[in-house]
């Protein structure tokens, strides 16, 4: 049975501020078994995290990103989409739910009843305002540990975009860029790009005719960053 979480103030109403609960006591087994079906909730080594609900521009942004990536991997034949809450579990006692992840054709053996197993061919992440320093620095470290090829983090507070690469020394931290504007270009996913401004637009433009754009161009530009 999934465990109900609801939390709430001292004086018993639902908090409704940004939040990032942990808990700890909890095993693997137990996480697969009981978290909550409904809502996003991770595990690292012994605590079940769970953020508060994804705001409507959080969802917008999520169902916005994979739309092109789906299209663009189904008309390609490159790969599957998947959001969360379908686990990657980066090994034993790491198991993380990424708003959007990667998995490129030649890794789909991977894929297990209940969870990915390793490090997907890319992972995105819309920081929420309660979780920005767990995005940013926690599990992109984590993604980098275990050789996450390319990790996008996209803050819609800052109107910025996080492109993290592996490096070619194993030993070095993710390449990072940011991005405000300009295009970037997937460094795993062969001619997929994106003008990091349509994701600051609001209402988000129609995700079709960029499709189509996307597709139409067989050699994408170079990405241009920060």
């Amino acid at each position: 049975m999934a465990l109900a979480i609801k939390v709430v103030t001292d004086t018993g109403e639902e908090l409704r501020e940004p939040y990032l609960l942990r808990i700890g006591g909890w095993t693997e087994e137990r996480y697969f078994a009981e978290a909550p079906e409904t809502r996003l909730a991770e595990f690292e080594d012994g605590d079940l995290i769970v953020p508060s609900p994804a705001n409507i521009r959080h969802q917008d942004l999520v169902r916005f990103l994979t739309f092109l990536l789906c299209g663009f991997l189904s008309a390609r034949g490159l790969g599957k989409v998947f959001n969360g809450p379908a686990v990657v579990r980066l090994r034993p006692g790491l198991d993380y739910e990424p708003d959007i992840f990667v998995v490129l054709r030649e890794h789909l053996h991977r894929l297990e009843a209940q969870y990915f197993s390793g490090a997907p061919d890319l992972v995105v992440e819309v920081i929420s305002p309660g979780g920005r320093n767990y995005d940013l620095r926690t599990k992109a470290q984590h993604y980098r540990t275990h050789g996450v090829p390319e990790y996008w983090a996209v803050d819609p507070e800052a109107c910025e975009l996080y492109q993290h690469l592996l490096p070619a020394d194993p030993a070095a931290p993710y390449a990072c860029r940011v991005y405000a504007s300009g295009r970037l270009a997937s460094a795993v996913l062969p001619g997929f790009w994106l003008e990091v401004s349509w994701l600051w637009q609001e209402p988000l433009p129609a995700e079709k005719p960029l499709l189509d754009r996307l597709l139409a161009e067989a050699q994408p530009q170079g990405a241009s960053g920060s």
